[in-house]
Order: C-alpha cells, then sequence, then structure tokens
C-alpha cells in the first residue's frame, strides 16, 4: 500500500507537534515544518527513520513561497495548517508590527498553504486548519488572535463547501484552551521575523472543563477525519462545544462583558 502522507506546520510544539506524533505512529510519512531546524530534527529522529523537515518562517513571504513550492512538488494526502502566534494585552498598548506578523503567520500563510494544497489535491485528501473557540468569540486582550481564527473558522467552513464535490476533506479544528507550553525557537535571520510567542500559559484562569491536552485535541480530529465528518467544523470536547454554542446566542456586549474579565 502507497503511504500516506502529510505536512504540518507548527510541528516543533503544542498541536502540530502531537498531529507529528499520532501520524507518524500510525504508519504516516511526515513532513515537519517550523522555524527551529534544531528541534524539528530532534522531533524527526524522534519519530524515525523516513520523515522530512523544513525549516521555514512561514510569518514572512519567502517562506510561505517556500513552503508552496514543497507542496506543489510533493503533493501530500493531509496538510494541517497549525502554526500561529498569540500575543495578550490591549491592542492599542501593543506593537503593530507584532500583530501585522501575527496575521501574516495565522492568515497570510494559512491561505497560501491552502491554496498549494488545494490546487493539486486528489479525492480523499484532508485539509486541515486548526483554529480556535475563540473563533467564535471576539475577545478583548487578544483582538488579533480571535479575530484571526473568525477568518480561518468561517474560510475553512467556506472550502469545505467548495471542496465536498470533489472529495476533499476539509476541516475547521477548533479546540478551546490547550495545555501546551509553547517552547521558544531560535531567531530566524530573516527580516521582520514574527516575533517569540507569549510567556507559556497553563490556563489556569480557565475551567478545568475547557482545558484539553494537544493530544485529544487531534485525537478527536482524526476520529473526526477517519468519518469524514458531514460538518466543516470539529470542536473537540463536550464542554467547548457548549461554549461555542453559547458564544453564538449570546448578545455580543453581554459576550465582550464576560470574556473582559
Amino acid at each position: 500500500m502507497t503511504p500516506r502522507t502529510a505536512l504540518i506546520t507548527g510541528a516543533s510544539s503544542g498541536i502540530g507537534r502531537a498531529f507529528a506524533r499520532e501520524l507518524a505512529a500510525a504508519g504516516w510519512t511526515v513532513t515537519l515544518v517550523a522555524r527551529g531546524e534544531d528541534r524539528l530534527r530532534a522531533l524527526a529522529e524522534e519519530l524515525g527513520p523516513g520523515h522530512r523537515l523544513l525549516a521555514a518562517d512561514l510569518s514572512i513571504p519567502e517562506g510561505q513561497a517556500l513552503v508552496a513550492a514543497e507542496l506543489r512538488r510533493r503533493p501530500v494526502n493531509l496538510l494541517v495548517n497549525s502554526a500561529g502566534a498569540a500575543h495578550h494585552g490591549p491592542f492599542a498598548e501593543s506593537d503593530p508590527l507584532d500583530a501585522l506578523a501575527a496575521t501574516r503567520l495565522g492568515c497570510d500563510a494559512l491561505v497560501t498553504l491552502a491554496h498549494a494544497f488545494l490546487s493539486g489535491a486528489r479525492r480523499g485528501d484532508a485539509l486541515v486548519n486548526v483554529s480556535s473557540t475563540l473563533g467564535s468569540t471576539p475577545t478583548p486582550g487578544l483582538a488579533v488572535y480571535s479575530a484571526g481564527k473568525a477568518f480561518v473558522t468561517a474560510f475553512s467552513e467556506a472550502l469545505w463547501h467548495e471542496q465536498r464535490p470533489l472529495g476533499v476533506h476539509v476541516m475547521a479544528l477548533c479546540p478551546g484552551p490547550t495545555a501546551a507550553e509553547p517552547e521558544p525557537e531560535p531567531e530566524p535571520t530573516s527580516p521582520a521575523p514574527i516575533p517569540p510567542a507569549s510567556p507559556p500559559r497553563r490556563h489556569q484562569d480557565a475551567p478545568a472543563a475547557l482545558v484539553r491536552s494537544p493530544e485529544a485535541v487531534v485525537r478527536a480530529a482524526l476520529r473526526a477525519l477517519e468519518r469524514r465528518s458531514t460538518r466543516p467544523t470539529v470542536v473537540p470536547g463536550r464542554a467547548n462545544a457548549l461554549f461555542v454554542l453559547a458564544a453564538r446566542t449570546l448578545p455580543r456586549r453581554a459576550l465582550l462583558a464576560l470574556l473582559s474579565r
């Protein structure tokens, strides 16, 4: 049987790393994409022989073009767009360059790679875009991040409808708080890189019922992929699904007041 292949961005930590481990354990051949080559190499060695790595800064056009060319040169069965960054605090007090870099990483790169993948996708292939429950909730203190995730969710849902007749599955994966500690990567030498991620967050301020591990999030996504879920959006965990439902029904003013606490 021909080995199944996947390319995963943000593969050096969190949900991206969990995807890499789960898929490799299931016999997939994985291409790992992130900025830090040393950490990618360590993960590739952990996964065993046959996997590939590609160090690229997806917050800049050159990095996006590099990975898009890889997708066109070596088509894969599954693309997981997991790269992203969140910066906390009032928007007016932040550096706008940080916000723009995060948008290039979380939106521009995702669109670029989705197009490169879908332009050559075959029946049975799949695209997973990692969004968030915050894509349903404009969040004070995370204004750019929640707005970006709203874009990712809406974009993925539209692609799901477009690609469904072609037999290509598209998923918006919308986890809630995920108990992963981001690890800083080496600073890239390219101009205007995305700044380091915020300090590690264990989501101690979030209700425990909402917090899930990266492994639990990935297992939920892979189960939905196996079933070829009839819904474009997957929200891992009953509590998070209820949170999204409540966010869609509460008056916006009440929701903003709740999330600003």
